[in-house]
């Protein structure tokens, strides 16, 4: 990988963060305001970001060896959170979700785009799509997801990038 390139992925990987940045302070600000279109279109900004930073540093089997050089030059361990694209997934193949949610349900309930779930106690594995403004979690069908661990190792990395930036 040239210099050229390394300095193209990197220039890409800041404005990614930057972008999801900005959409967790639209996301504060929304919350008070109880923009529910904003909220969620926010959270969709973080998430894609977050994925396509994963997609860089993480990429598939034809470009692995730039994800590990990538990985290196910035100091990222395999471990990091955002190499986890699994609730991406879930909002990006959605129309999947939904699919093989009737496939195994006959139910004619459907919670979804549910807003602070966790505080309803046994009803919070009914929402599909949840948003708890308390703690900036994310919940999918019972699962969890810290929006702050995320956004945290965007800025942890957006930091690791800035020795490389260009003037």
């Amino acid at each position: 990988m040239t210099e050229l390139q390394v300095m193209t992925f990197i220039s890409e990987i800041v404005l990614q963060t930057k972008i999801a940045q900005r959409a967790a302070e639209r996301l504060q600000v929304t919350q008070r305001e109880f923009d529910r279109i904003e909220v969620w279109c926010s959270i969709q900004s973080i998430l894609v970001a977050a994925g396509n930073v994963s997609k860089i540093l993480w990429p598939g089997k034809e470009y692995v060896l730039r994800g590990e050089r990538l990985r290196q030059i910035l100091k990222v361990e395999n471990g990091n959170p955002l190499s986890n694209r699994k609730f991406r997934n879930h909002f990006e193949h959605y129309d999947e979700r939904i699919e093989e949610w009737f496939e195994k349900h006959s139910s004619a309930v459907y919670s979804d785009l549910a807003m602070n779930p966790t505080l309803w106690g046994n009803m919070a594995s009914h929402a599909h799509r949840g948003y708890n403004s308390c703690n900036n979690t994310l919940v999918f069908r019972g699962e969890t997801l810290d929006l702050n661990v995320i956004l945290k190792a965007l800025e942890e990395l957006r930091d690791s990038c800035k020795p490389f930036a260009l003037p």
